[in-house]
């Protein structure tokens, strides 16, 4: 490797919203991130909802609430 242009690797703590930490080396000291291996639905089988920025909320003021339409 030559020397004087790789970056310093340093411990790092990655936090998650959910609250999960995850200790691992990085060119920074602190990432938080919104969603990790714990709490994303394709890791834990359980669906969830993401909301960013209120997309879920417009989306369900301007079409309403499609599980409770009767079909037909």
């Amino acid at each position: 490797m030559k020397k004087g242009i790789h970056p310093e690797y340093i411990d790092s703590k990655i936090t998650c919203l959910c609250g999960n930490i995850i200790e691992t080396r990085s060119t920074q000291a602190e990432i938080s991130v919104e969603i990790c291996s714990s709490c994303h639905p394709f890791y834990t089988g359980k669906q969830k909802l993401v909301d960013t920025a209120g997309r879920v909320e417009r989306f369900q003021k301007r079409y309403g609430d499609y599980r409770n339409k009767n079909k037909g």
